[in-house]
């Protein structure tokens, strides 16, 4: 049995923050203490360093099967590992789409051994064609915890209804992609000030809040959860502050580029900076902070999308989203806690133990008997994103050329050094 030894380590969680040494034994938490005198096959001076139970972000598209000159299963899974993340929730626009236990066994096998545990979502509906409903008990069975149609809005209300209320049985978090695909009629951008100024056609917000709207009031009707995914508008935020205020059983989830940056960016005419739901406006993003101050927003994930250079060549005509992996604690850490607007626990809450608890998996913490998934980080480093050097087989990111502050160290995964960057 493997040990590692933490000495000097700022330790923290939701409810603890402390200086100790930390004894990992096996894939468990065995001892913490200052001073600890032990043997240990690997010994970690954790001197100005932090200690964090490992990030869990729960919505990235692996783009495998089907899409592997994108991104696969491993090399998304080195990206995470290297973000300080050891857990995901893996999308379903796969190809083939993930509604059948044949997808979802070779998505979970292939994982296996990456140190990263890889929840493959599955559809709402056959082959994500918005025609019908997947059997959820088949999927349930072979190992999925979620459904959606992400990538694309379940554009039928009657069907969404049906499998919001199967998910009261099934046990199933059914997540949604708030889009309504008629309003947004072939948009690009952020639909404003910048696209006009471009001469580009732009996604109106009253896309992302209408569908927003309709899912919290369909799943009220047959009292059911929804999760409502990649929340970027001021709209939609306050419209689930007050769904949660009437009992509404809704969660959600932003990323870090709705929290830090603007749609001024695509002035660029750089479709790295094109994602959806869109970089909105400097409106949108202070009610995205103040949605994540006041518990609105549940989450941080990074809606990871890889594509390939050649596919983002094009301005107008490349594909949306952008990878998210390995900068999402970097820029959090940046946007929120070094500017005073979240404290360190919090940061955890959002990005740690709110995915998991959502989700229905164990709670992480620094205590012994825990399972060691963990991240050592450096939270005062800078460093510059360079897109070259992360490793997503991608490198669509929007933060490229950025410091930031922040930076996962070392990944812990069941207790094994999974990465290392000291």
């Amino acid at each position: 049995m493997t040990s590692i030894l933490i000495k000097n380590i700022r330790a923290v969680d939701a409810d603890t923050d402390i200086i100790t040494d930390v004894l990992i034994s096996g894939d468990k938490i065995a001892e913490i203490d200052k001073d600890i005198e032990s043997y240990a096959d690997t010994v970690i001076d954790g001197t100005n360093l932090v200690l964090m139970p490992s990030l869990f972000d729960m919505h990235v598209h692996l783009r495998d099967p089907g899409f592997t000159h994108k991104e696969d299963i491993l090399t998304g899974c080195s990206a995470a590992l290297a973000g300080g993340v050891t857990g995901v929730l893996a999308m379903p626009n796969t190809k083939p789409p993930c509604d059948n236990p044949e997808t979802i066994e070779y998505i979970i096998n292939k994982a296996k051994g990456t140190g990263v545990e890889v929840y493959p979502v599955g559809c709402i509906t056959g082959g994500m064609s918005g025609n019908g409903l997947c059997d959820y008990e088949v999927l349930k069975k072979a190992g999925c915890i979620c459904i959606s149609d992400d990538g694309r809005p379940v554009e039928n209300a009657e069907m969404m209804r049906k499998a919001l209320e199967l998910s009261k049985s099934n046990g199933l978090l059914v997540a949604s992609h708030c889009e309504d695909l008629s309003i947004i009629d072939g948009g690009i951008m952020n639909k404003g000030e910048t696209s006009e100024k471009l001469g580009v056609k732009g996604m109106d917000r009253t896309s992302e809040d209408y569908i927003t709207a309709r899912e919290m009031i369909l799943a009220k009707s047959v009292d059911a959860r929804i999760h409502i995914c990649h929340v970027s508008t001021e709209g939609s935020t306050a419209m689930i502050r007050f769904a949660k205020s009437r009992g509404v059983k809704v969660t959600c989830e932003t990323a870090p580029h709705y929290f830090m940056l603007t749609d001024k960016l695509l002035e660029k005419r750089d479709a790295d900076y094109r994602m959806n739901p869109p970089l909105r406006t400097s409106d949108d993003v202070r009610a995205i902070i103040d949605g994540i101050k006041d518990g609105t927003i549940d989450c941080i994930v990074t809606d990871h999308a890889p594509h390939a250079s050649e596919e983002k060549a094009d301005f107008e005509k490349a594909p949306n989203g952008v990878v998210g992996l390995e900068t999402s604690l970097a820029v959090t850490l940046t946007a929120l806690y070094h500017t005073g607007e979240i404290n360190l626990n919090k940061v955890i809450e959002l990005m740690c133990i709110n995915p998991r608890k959502i989700l229905g998996l164990e709670i992480p913490a620094i205590e012994i008997g825990k399972k060691a998934d963990l991240v050592i980080a450096d939270i005062d480093r800078k460093w510059i994103v360079e897109p070259e050097k992360l490793h997503s087989k991608s490198h669509n990111t929007v933060f490229k050329g950025m410091t930031l502050t922040g930076k996962p160290l070392v990944t812990i995964s069941k207790g094994r050094i999974c990465y290392d960057a000291r």
